[in-house]
């Protein structure tokens, strides 16, 4: 990936999420279809739109997941004081920070409530795994149209090492309540909540719908950053915004179904299951996917 490209994707991937260009449901419409009670998962914030709670959803045993205790989220640096003391009244001990190393330091380090455990387990964003990359046709940049697609892909595919260190803090004593969070809250942060919720049982129509939640509640954030990308290109080539082309930046904001599916395919190609992904890809044992169950469905 040449310089250009690597700075674009860079861009693109740390603020893509959707805008009403793009399909979305509701979070009401969500709790709708999975029965889960009334309580409003989106946890509101000033300077975090994408904060929401994993709980509420049901698995195939009957049990739901806990409330309170899995937070998915998007970048925790620009949080205000007033978001602090509420991360305080959600009594959250740990903050897992999947940001790379140098998109953290340019964007800011995580603003912590008191009392609460930082731990980064980076992925970085600007280049694809030297795998999906040995893979990838003659000329594919992050302006194709499937990219975003690989990208998911090859996160969930080659990223075990992540995702598995991320399972094994969560069930290490006194971590939760315990948020995991990226830049956005879609990407990363997304395959994140669909690894744990699939190991807690959750189907996986119901994981693809919570992953599918980023461009509700990321849309008015979005609307602003695609608005002042198009007039900041629109200076700089020194036409009318209504002139930019925005198709490959809009083709980045947003989460689609197929981006999802297709990490799950690819998953299940090499696994055979979601089952034997969480055992033999992230090397979680039958004794700790029992102890997490028991301790956060009800």
């Amino acid at each position: 990936m040449g310089i250009m490209q690597t700075r674009l994707f860079t861009l693109l991937f740390l603020f893509s999420i959707s805008s009403p260009l793009f399909g979305f449901q509701s979070g009401q419409a969500v709790k709708q279809k999975h029965g889960a009670d009334e309580r409003d998962r989106h946890i509101k914030l000033d300077g975090q739109p994408n904060f929401r709670d994993l709980g509420g959803y049901r698995a195939t045993d009957g049990r739901r997941v806990k409330w309170g205790q899995i937070f998915r989220a998007g970048q925790l640096n620009n949080l205000s004081d007033a978001d602090l003391a509420k991360l305080k009244e959600l009594k959250i001990r740990t903050v897992i920070d999947l940001r790379g190393a140098s998109e953290a330091e340019t964007r800011g380090k995580d603003r912590l409530p008191e009392g609460a455990r930082g731990v980064s387990l980076p992925i970085d964003s600007t280049k694809l795994p030297k795998e999906e990359e040995e893979a990838s046709p003659p000329g594919a940049s992050v302006g194709r149209p499937d990219f975003m697609l690989r990208a998911t892909r090859s996160i969930m595919l080659y990223r075990t090492d992540v995702y598995s260190a991320l399972i094994r803090t969560l069930a290490e004593p006194d971590t939760r309540p315990l948020v995991f969070h990226c830049t956005a809250g879609k990407d990363r942060a997304g395959i994140g909540a669909a690894v744990v919720l699939t190991l807690l049982g959750v189907p996986w129509d119901t994981v693809r719908d919570d992953y599918l939640l980023s461009n509700y509640y990321r849309r008015e954030e979005n609307e602003r950053e695609l608005k002042s990308m198009r007039e900041g290109l629109a200076k700089k080539q020194g036409i009318p915004p209504e002139q930019v082309d925005m198709t490959a930046y809009k083709a980045m904001y947003q989460v689609k179904p197929e981006y999802l599916d297709a990490a799950h395919d690819a998953v299940i190609g090499k696994y055979g299951s979601m089952e034997s992904y969480l055992r033999k890809g992230l090397g979680i044992s039958d004794e700790m996917i029992d102890k997490l169950r028991n301790e956060l469905l009800e």
